[in-house]
């Protein structure tokens, strides 16, 4: 056995036998798994890490952007506000595009199974 393994075995047997692990947040729910079969294995930890702090990898960011200016030219009535926002969508979709080609997203596997799921939940 590892040294680490021991050494974390002991910390939680003492936790348990202090009292410390009563009352947590979640006791008697179950886990929240998610499915992140579809994320290459090499690639899930860094996106776990980037769910957890909040943040989204910048191509999802754009398509995020995205959305909200084609709902905002939807709505729009002002031809010059509404030209604005025609601007800046064009500019983020070239933006997108590039990054999907730099990248080669568009032409992995993972992505094109994942990509689905990522578009249906931002709505497209």
């Amino acid at each position: 056995m590892d040294l680490g393994y021991i050494l974390a075995e002991e910390r939680i047997k003492e936790a348990i036998n202090k009292g410390d692990m009563e009352n947590l947040p979640g006791k008697g729910k179950p886990l929240e798994l998610e499915d992140l079969s579809m994320i290459p294995e090499d690639l899930r930890s860094g996106y776990i890490m980037m769910k957890n702090a909040g943040m989204l990898p910048e191509e999802m960011q754009l398509k995020k952007e995205m959305v909200t200016l084609e709902d905002l030219i939807r709505s729009c009535e002002d031809e010059a506000t509404k030209r604005d926002y025609k601007q800046k969508l064009s500019q983020k979709k070239i933006r997108f595009h590039s990054l999907m080609e730099k990248r080669r997203m568009s032409s992995s596997g993972a992505f094109g199974r994942y990509g689905g799921k990522i578009n249906r939940r931002l709505g497209l």
